[in-house]
This record gives C-alpha cells, sequence and structure tokens, in this order.
C-alpha cells in the first residue's frame, strides 16, 4: 500500500530544497577589479586593497555592501621578543557567498564551491562594470589576477615572498597570481587555476605586465 506524503508536508521540503539553492541570478557580489592600484603590487597593504574594492563598488552602484579583497598574506615565526604573527588567508575575508558578477551570473554558491567547481573563466570574470578582463590571446594580456594564495584560499608559509611583502612593495619580492581565463602557454593544471598559477616576475608595476598582468584582484562582498 502506497502512502501519500501530505500536501503541505511536500510543500514544505520543496520550501526548503529551494531555499537551499542560490537563485541563477542575483545583484553584484564579485568582481575583477578594473584597474589595479598603479603601482604594481603595493596596494596600500590589505585595508588599502580592500578599500580599492569598496571604491570602485560603490562607483558602480554597489557601495551599500561590504567588499573585501581575495588576498592573502603569510604570518610570521617568533624571534627573540618579536611574537610571531598569524596568517590571513583570502577565503577568511570575503563571507561565505553566494556570489554573482556583474551580469547577475551565479560564480559560486559557497566557498566550498568556489575553491572546487566555481564558474570563473574569462567570460564570467568581468568587471565591477560589467566588462570582459582581456586574456591570453588579447592584447596586451591581463590574465594574472593578484592573489598571494595557494587553491584553497589560504596564504603559503612563511618564507619566500609571495605577496609583495604584504602587499605594500612596488619594487622588491613577488606574488602569487592566478588566471582568470584559465589559460596558459602549456595545457598544464597550474596555468588553468583562477587563485594559484605562478609567481609574478616582481612588484613593480612593468613587472605584472612583463609577466601578463595589470595588478588586478578579486572583490568579492563579504556581506549583503
Amino acid at each position: 500500500m502506497r502512502h501519500r506524503v501530505p500536501v503541505s508536508m511536500a510543500f514544505a521540503v520543496a520550501l526548503l530544497a529551494a531555499c537551499a539553492t542560490p537563485p541563477g541570478t542575483g545583484p553584484m557580489s564579485f568582481f575583477v577589479t578594473s584597474t589595479g592600484s598603479g603601482k604594481g603590487g603595493d596596494l596600500g597593504g590589505l585595508a588599502g586593497a580592500d578599500a580599492h574594492c569598496q571604491s570602485l563598488a560603490a562607483a558602480a552602484g554597489a557601495g551599500g555592501r561590504t567588499w573585501r579583497a581575495y588576498l592573502s598574506v603569510p604570518g610570521s615565526f617568533p624571534s627573540g621578543s618579536t611574537p610571531g604573527a598569524a596568517s590571513i588567508h583570502a577565503r577568511d575575508r570575503i563571507g561565505n557567498g553566494p556570489w554573482y558578477n556583474a551580469r547577475g551570473v551565479l560564480i559560486a554558491a559557497d566557498l566550498a564551491q568556489l575553491h572546487n567547481g566555481n564558474a570563473i573563466d574569462k567570460a564570467s570574470a568581468l568587471d565591477e562594470k560589467g566588462n570582459p578582463v582581456k586574456g591570453r590571446g588579447d592584447t596586451p594580456n591581463e590574465h594574472d589576477i593578484l592573489t598571494g594564495s595557494r587553491t584553497d584560499g589560504t596564504a603559503f608559509a612563511p618564507g619566500a615572498d609571495t605577496t609583495c611583502k604584504a602587499w605594500t612593495s612596488s619594487s622588491d619580492g613577488s606574488a602569487i597570481v592566478g588566471h582568470h581565463d584559465r589559460m596558459a602557454p602549456m595545457p598544464d593544471n597550474w596555468g588553468k587555476s583562477w587563485n594559484f598559477a605562478h609567481p609574478s616576475a616582481g612588484c613593480s608595476q612593468e613587472a605584472l605586465v612583463r609577466t601578463g598582468g595589470a595588478g588586478r584582484f578579486y572583490c568579492f562582498a563579504s556581506s549583503r
């Protein structure tokens, strides 16, 4: 004998499923900066990078949300009387999602999908104005996006510079970048990573351009 599910219960289950699934479109909560700082890897630290995200978002009519740059900074080991510093991880700075680009397209539902199965590519990784960002095959190629992060969105261990001296250097150092277009000269997995492709040639604006970038970075709305 088959048991019928009460209509009210079926409706409740459907409602819960709908609430658990992000809508297909939504207000902008993710973008690639249309411009960098103009000083290479010197973004004014994390605070300066966040302020840049907030300013660009405001100019695009989305300033009512709190914006954060997707950037990591390694910690430091204790030295003598100086205590060590904890690492700052990009994934911990940007909220929980979901995130949509400037055209309302879903980029990722949550942190897990962002770091394993997101929709970031050349067609979807738009700037705050809804414009595409030049990638491999375009002139100039600007697909190197500053992150300083590993594939899971965490910072590297203290040691070699991976963040242009915590995003304050426009000369010495290097920074890890990702490829927003998921493309590289070789068909290796590193070239397909949106957040962990390779180190930059340096931290000056010229060095970033020479590597294939322009000092751009990702911005996410961390609150509604």
